[in-house]
């Protein structure tokens, strides 16, 4: 079924504007017979940040901005959905355009800027959702208007807490004005302390709420001393690596569409997010797991993205270009490594070559 919904959806949203195509997906996936998905191998299943997921495959936040499909994509074999980013009051975003196809490249810009219904509405569709169980993790950040940011996120952690199976901490998209000045070290030890003492205020009406920390590309290796360090301190439960970039890697083929403000992810951004993945994982020592995240387009991209150090990965531009069918592609290429090789599960390989590719030469920007 998906085989066939890839073959006719993928042309036909070609010939739509990107946003226009994106809301007709979501349309789409709305309809979506509530068949229950086939059952995952059980090596690919992941234990993280306290949570046993069937398999390592997430769709990325951007996709789901305000929690409407969550179900339909997992039944479509997705080991996780993080919806949002969503913040506390409704947003419209950034003017249209702002979603940018770079077909040549296989990559996407966006401007979008958190347009996404707001708190309330997520919240109550993931209240009526909330019996069908699978893990949903809420990506949050703060109003563009905002006064008092960190508020923003404190007040957001508090009400989602009870419905969501983890938080992401977005601090790293490109399209909010000095959003991303909150992973500086002052400002962004003072957003996780009070972070974590929100999680742990409501810890016991609302159960656990693993708090994940999502990074930018473009932090320098200082910075990302920093973050790591800061993260460590305040005992987050894991990090995403990597948001979008505000680089224009010189290979891009659409250099005129390269030119288009905002964050560039796809393809190009591979390399760039896996280095990062690889420079993060050396750091934290495995006091916590990770999240990759970046250009994966393939089994083999995936299974980069592991050995380099994440125990869990994300997907959304590739899906653009490769359709749906591109998630059992990869558990089925996970699947038959793990048979070719003798392994047990896919723990076994995460951060395997991290050290490598830390020792490679920098990716062009």
């Amino acid at each position: 079924m998906i085989r066939a919904f890839d073959a006719f959806s993928l042309p036909l949203l070609r010939w739509f504007d990107p946003e226009d195509a994106h809301r007709m997906a979501i349309q789409g996936l709305r309809l979506l017979p509530s068949v229950r998905p086939r059952a995952d191998d059980h090596k690919l299943a992941v234990r993280a940040f306290g949570l046993n997921f069937p398999n390592p495959i997430g769709m990325a936040a951007g996709f789901d901005k305000s929690a409407e499909v969550p179900d339909a994509l997992l039944r479509l074999g997705f080991g996780f959905v993080e919806i949002g980013t969503v913040t506390p009051k409704p947003q419209g975003g950034n003017p249209r355009p702002r979603l940018f196809r770079l077909e040549r490249d296989e990559a996407v810009i966006n401007r979008m800027g958190f347009n996404n219904d707001g708190a309330e509405a997520a919240l109550r569709r993931l209240a009526a959702r909330a019996h069908h169980g699978g893990i949903i993790g809420v990506n949050v950040g703060a109003n563009k208007d905002s006064s008092d940011r960190v508020a923003d996120y404190v007040k957001l952690i508090e009400t989602f807490a009870p419905v969501a199976s983890y938080f992401t901490v977005n601090v790293s998209s490109p399209n909010t004005p000095g959003l991303r000045n909150l992973q500086q070290a002052a400002a962004l030890d003072e957003l996780l302390a009070k972070v974590i003492d929100a999680r742990e205020r409501v810890r016991k009406n609302a159960g656990d709420s693993p708090v994940l920390l999502k990074i930018a590309p473009d932090l320098s290796l200082a910075e990302l001393d920093d973050v790591v360090h800061i993260a460590r301190s305040r005992r987050v439960d894991g990090m995403i690596v990597a948001n979008t970039t505000l680089a224009r890697p010189s290979i891009l083929r659409e250099q005129a569409r390269a030119k288009e403000q905002g964050g560039l992810s796809g393809r190009p951004l591979f390399r760039l997010s896996t280095r990062m993945v690889a420079e993060t994982y050396v750091r934290t020592e495995g006091a916590f797991p990770l999240i990759g995240v970046g250009g994966i387009d393939s089994g083999g991209a995936a299974l980069t993205k592991i050995r380099a150090g994440a125990s869990l990965i994300q997907i959304y531009s590739s899906l653009v270009y490769k359709g749906l069918g591109l998630v059992d592609d990869i558990k089925n290429d996970l699947a038959s490594t793990l048979l070719r090789t003798g392994r047990d599960s896919l723990s076994e390989i995460v951060g395997a070559d991290a050290a490598t590719i830390t020792a490679e030469d920098w990716p062009v920007r």
